[in-house]
């Protein structure tokens, strides 16, 4: 390259004159010539390690990495410590050969080619029980993941040689389908000497790069339970550390890598910097990198963020560890991410089955003809007189035996899985029964929560407008005891779970303000544009905090960071709201590899809450729907049985505050945690009939399914209109102005779990009934109506009529007039359908 020739600096390798280097380079003299200098930079910018770090903006940080970029280099690895590299790159190789014979038809996403992985993670967990840390969560895909747990996590080989003939991982007492071979996971407490370090290695999907965010979100999570890092005001000291392992392909190719980097350093999802190792086996799948990447490296993407990266060299074990070294030291005092990007190679194709050689011939002659990095190494260290060769062959005999008798003893084996304890100890997998929570709260309570949830300090100037509409309004409600809205509602279930202990998280797009400027859950000062929270401020000893966590315009990566949030503890209620309903589309990977399935695969609980704003209201097609049926096409509810509290996930559509106040209440004081779908709303939150009494929020309440129709005698009812949501105002007002008081409608409130029973008890009241509808605002091939039809059907022996909207491609029209048109035959058709 002519930028790394001295002559294009007008410089001469011939000339002799000592030049002062001191300060600028670390050299081992303080004065060298042209060519001395050359030379070191040659060998410590040029060799197996690069380094990119003069994109940083922060003057310090460069000139920091700089200096000890060179300092670390010259790090003299102990004999002893290579020996123990040797072994664990030995003991890589040895698994997989072994694996290679013994089950020569699994997919296992072998290590070899990028053994020196290995050594990455012994290096850091190391330095990181040195450096007080407590925790270590990490998130990595398929490539090596079975080397890594076999090798430095002490998962039992015969365990996983149980899963590869077939059998479950899943302890017998648990509910479970399990997951494939190369997503198992492990929990465990690694110690040296006196320091333990507890690992919590994530279940992934195949959906590269999704679980990254996840990671993130329960290294936050940690740091909120151990109190630490941005939870503790007198101790910033970070005691948990996010790994993060990625695909050369993925990383560049996954948007939601990008989306993960950009809130990395922003309030309420930083998390003191994540360590990435790039495992660049220069191919993804197929897929040569000049085809997968319009960027030169694959590592580019974190330069959006300042990241800077280190390309080590696979076949050089060592300097990896010197890699390391930096990288952690660069986290530990910037709090900021770095990347390693590990350049190595892939033995076999995607998967031992596949041929490489049909779309890479040139790079797999090469690889064929290379000597293996354990091979490569061990005979180093014999030429250096450090290992014998037969210290390497016992090695391999011993490890080799080791496999053969867990083999032979396979049946004895068992995948322990860390299922509901420490934190979750006390709660249980949900049962098939239908379970009732008193989830109200007594009168004084609430009133005092209610005014905490608008106090703001004297000095503090509030926008004229919310003293007036939110703060003067809030506080006459709760006087009057009466009109109790959907924020207030909110606010009280909020503040009495804070009480309890709980803490609260709500994130999203605007959600301190709230999309329709209804929550302002968090206040600003006009003057100063402080922000000021008044539910944290409700008692002087309070123990459960709120975060209000305004996010980055991302849905993806924010949802996975919640949904990690949400599986740590159980003492967090975990809410994300999208801006509009449909906005989840965004997120889908997230909610059908974690949110719907994460328990029935890996038996990990989730209590997180979904708001999803839904409703026809003229918006048009992409701020209408949130697309209920796609969630209630995710649950597993079967048709023809009464569902329990063991469905997968939770969907709702409730009307009322109270309803709303008294599901949030229920997330947090079950037994068990479900994620719960609200299809929550637009037009009601000010809606002046779609109030709730203080009464509907105090003892001996809960929340209803099913909500019945009092409004009308049931001896004179000879058409019941099933519904769901805000649709049943519109409803009420078309039976009222028809006077039709043969009329009953009933709302569903909860899809799934389907309430069976209760539906059953309310149709029962209506002896004299001769039409059963179903009405829906929403078009025929979207909305509850394929989900709730069957059910009414197989469960309850009602055959309902259909009306609502006509099958449509787009989730709502964008043309007024027809808008109009619509609803008016919507609510037509349910008084007149025969």
């Amino acid at each position: 390259l002519p930028e790394l020739a001295v002559e294009s600096y007008g410089l001469n390798l011939k000339d002799t004159t000592k030049y002062s280097v001191k300060g600028i380079i670390d050299h081992d003299q303080q004065e060298a010539t042209i060519a001395e200098i050359a030379d070191y930079l040659n060998k410590v910018y040029c060799n197996n390690v690069a380094v990119e770090f003069t994109h940083i903006k922060d003057t310090e940080e460069r000139d920091w990495f700089r200096c000890n970029y060179e300092k670390c280099l010259k790090r003299e690895i102990p004999s002893d410590y290579k020996s123990r590299i040797m072994e664990m790159l030995i003991k890589s190789q040895t698994f997989d050969q072994f694996l290679a014979k013994k089950f020569p038809h699994i997919k296992r996403y072998g290590g070899e080619g990028a053994e020196s992985m290995m050594v990455f993670f012994d290096e850091i967990f190391n330095l990181a029980m040195q450096d007080g840390i407590q925790n270590a969560i990490i998130s990595m895909p398929h490539r090596g993941r079975l080397n890594f747990m076999t090798g430095l996590l002490n998962f039992q080989p015969g365990a996983m040689f149980s899963k590869m003939m077939g059998r479950s991982e899943l302890p017998p007492s648990a509910k479970g389908t399990g997951d494939v071979l190369s997503h198992l996971f492990k929990t465990i407490d690694l110690t040296v000497e006196d320091k333990t370090l507890h690992i919590s290695l994530l279940p992934n999907p195949s959906h590269l790069e999704a679980c990254n965010p996840v990671a993130c979100g329960k290294t936050r999570a940690r740091q909120l339970l151990t109190k630490d890092a941005d939870y503790n005001e007198t101790d910033l000291t970070n005691k948990t550390l996010c790994l993060q392992i990625h695909g050369d392909a993925s990383f560049a190719g996954q948007g939601i890598v990008t989306e993960t980097l950009m809130f990395s350093t922003v309030p309420h999802f930083r998390i003191g910097g994540s360590i990435h190792l790039i495992v660049n086996n220069q191919i993804g799948f197929t897929t040569e990198p000049e085809k997968g990447r319009s960027s030169l490296y694959s590592s580019d993407v974190g330069k959006i963020v300042d990241c800077p990266v280190i390309h080590v060299n696979g076949d050089n074990p060592e300097d990896l560890v010197r890699a390391t070294e930096l990288a952690f030291m660069y986290k530990q005092k910037f709090a900021k991410d770095i990347i390693i990007d590990l350049i190595c190679f892939r033995l076999w194709g995607h998967n031992e089955m596949d041929e490489p050689a049909f779309t890479q011939p040139i790079m797999y002659e090469s690889i064929y003809s290379k000597t293996s990095v354990p091979d490569s190494y061990a005979k180093s260290l014999e030429e250096s007189k450090i290992v014998s060769n037969d210290r390497v062959t016992a090695i391999k005999d011993a490890y080799t035996s080791n496999l053969n008798s867990e083999l032979k003893n396979v049946e004895d084996s068992k995948i322990e899985i860390s299922h509901l304890q420490n934190q979750w100890s006390g709660y249980v997998q949900a049962s098939h029964e239908n379970t009732t929570w008193d989830t109200g709260c007594d009168q004084n309570t609430l009133l005092y929560v209610g005014a905490k949830s608008v106090a703001v300090p004297e000095s503090m100037a509030v926008h004229p407008r919310l003293q007036k509409t939110f703060i003067e309004n809030r506080l006459d409600k709760l006087k009057n005891a009466a009109n109790i809205d959907w924020a207030t509602a909110e606010a009280l279930a909020f503040g009495t779970l804070l009480l309890q202990g709980f803490n609260v998280r709500i994130s999203g797009q605007d959600v301190g303000r709230g999309t329709f400027s209804h929550r302002h859950v968090m206040l600003v000062d006009q003057k100063t544009d402080e922000v000021y929270i008044p539910l944290n401020n409700i008692i002087s000893d309070q123990k459960g905090f709120i975060e209000v966590a305004n996010s980055t315009l991302s849905e993806e990566a924010v949802l996975g960071f919640e949904y990690g949030m949400s599986i740590e503890s159980p003492k967090n209620l975990v809410i994300w709201e999208a801006q509009f309903g449909d906005f989840f589309n965004g997120a889908q990977i997230i909610i059908d590899a974690f949110i719907s399935s994460g328990e029935t695969k890996w038996l990990l609980q989730s209590g997180l809450v979904m708001l999803l704003p839904h409703g026809y209201d003229g918006a048009g097609p992409e701020h209408t729907s949130c697309r209920i049926e796609r969630f209630l096409q995710l649950c597993d509810s079967q048709e023809s049985q009464i569902d329990g509290d063991d469905v997968n996930i939770n969907v709702v559509h409730p009307t009322t505050p109270a309803q709303y106040y008294h599901l949030l209440r229920r997330q947090m004081l079950r037994n068990f945690r479900k994620p719960l779908v609200v299809a929550s709303p637009k037009i009601l939150l000010r809606y002046p009939d779609a109030v709730s009494t203080l009464t509907d929020l105090m003892p001996n309440n809960h929340f209803q399914p099913v909500l019945g129709d009092n409004s009308v005698d049931a001896n004179k009812v000879e058409r019941v209109i099933f519904c769901s949501g805000k649709h049943y105002y519109a409803l009420d007002k078309q039976r009222e102005s028809l006077k039709a008081d043969n009329v009953a409608i009933i709302r569903i409130e909860s899809l799934c779990p389907f309430p069976t029973q209760l539906i059953e008890k309310e149709v029962s009241r209506y002896k004299n009934a001769k039409v059963f509808v179903w009405n829906q605002e929403e078009h025929q091939n979207m909305g509850a109506w394929s989900f709730v039809s069957p059910r009414f059907e197989k469960q309850i022996g009602l055959k309902l009529l259909y009306t609502g909207r006509e099958a449509l491609a787009c989730p709502a029209v964008g043309i007024g007039v027809l808008h109009k048109e619509e609803n008016a035959k919507v609510l037509a058709a349910p008084f007149e359908v025969q």
